[in-house]
């Protein structure tokens, strides 16, 4: 009789250790979904490897390590009007066919045609004070986006699927390229949409239509805001093709628009991470393409595509310069 009282308690202390596993592990999955497991500002798609941990935040939220909040970020950001939509030419460049991680986007030219539910995130003060696919500079405390197709610069109203709260967003950036997401959003305009925490969240992403000179609402005055001002960052160097010199690259993607190009190379820097070669810009034949090396012949750099293709989704090619 007391051998099964005695099983009987071992037992019972092992589901209870079973279930306390199981509620803290649930408490751990909800607490800390990151915003992009292999990088820049963003979701996680479930086929692609993590190759940078992200940091849980005191509140529940994940990031990427070095992204995030800023360290002085104003108290008062509810305080911050959306973007007010009002017609504007379309850059001469950013708007034309380009290739990224393999796949050829093929951005939309008129506004007010495009509406789509996904998965969005946001992008901190990793890329604050980086140039977007304009040539702008990021500001995470405007109420901006990041698009891979959507007319730039133009406006969508995003929408969180969750609780209905929208937010109107001007979109002067592409991305993201890396993960299954739709859009990626200033850290303000997330954090007016509820999800800073989450790191993404579903939502409607719609265009908006435009008449000349027409905005669709009129401008708020809002209360004074303190922020500090943007310092742009340097201009990445960019490489022209001349005479041959051997050396051996791994292409990401090739662009028209140079800053469009030095907008990629910036997400792809933090999206891979300091183990990997250094990224550069190569300008050929019209396009400025982001390159990754240069590795010390063709066959190590074919291994390292091979590496690199669980993370980008595809395997990059070998390109000599």
């Amino acid at each position: 009789m007391k051998r099964l009282s005695l099983l009987l308690l071992v037992a019972t202390l092992a589901m209870a250790g079973c279930a306390t596993t199981q509620k803290a592990g649930e408490k751990q999955q909800s607490a800390a979904p990151i915003v992009d497991a292999a990088s820049g500002p963003s979701g996680r798609s479930g086929n692609v490897a993590a190759t940078t941990a992200p940091v849980a935040t005191a509140s529940g939220g994940g990031y990427l390590a070095g992204d995030g909040p800023g360290a002085d970020t104003p108290a008062n950001l509810d305080a911050i009007p959306d973007a007010v939509p009002k017609a504007e030419p379309l850059h001469r460049y950013a708007n034309r066919p380009y290739s990224a991680l393999g796949k050829t986007y093929t951005p939309l030219t008129a506004t007010g045609k495009y509406k789509e539910r996904g998965s969005a995130s946001w992008y901190g003060k990793k890329f604050h004070g980086q140039r977007t696919s304009i040539g702008e500079v990021y500001d995470m405390y405007g109420m901006t986006a990041a698009h891979p197709t959507l007319p730039i610069p133009s406006y969508a109203r995003v929408t969180n699927v969750a609780t209905g709260k929208s937010v109107i967003v001007r979109v002067n950036d592409r991305g993201p390229f890396l993960h299954d997401r739709i859009m990626d959003l200033s850290y303000v305009a997330a954090y007016k949409l509820g999800y800073i925490n989450k790191g993404s969240t579903d939502v409607e992403v719609e265009s908006i239509a435009v008449a000349a000179n027409a905005p669709i609402a009129a401008p708020v005055e809002p209360p004074a805001l303190k922020v500090e001002p943007l310092v742009p960052a340097p201009a990445i160097p960019v490489e022209t093709a001349g005479t041959p010199t051997g050396k051996v690259f791994l292409q990401l993607g090739a662009f028209r628009s140079p800053q469009g190009a030095e907008s990629f190379l910036v997400r792809m820097r933090a999206e891979l991470g300091e183990g990997n070669k250094p990224l550069r810009l190569y300008e050929k034949a019209g396009l400025t393409r982001v390159h990754l090396g240069p590795y010390a012949n063709a066959n190590e750099a074919r291994s390292a595509a091979s590496r690199l293709s669980s993370t980008l989704g595809f395997k990059p090619f070998v390109s000599l310069h």
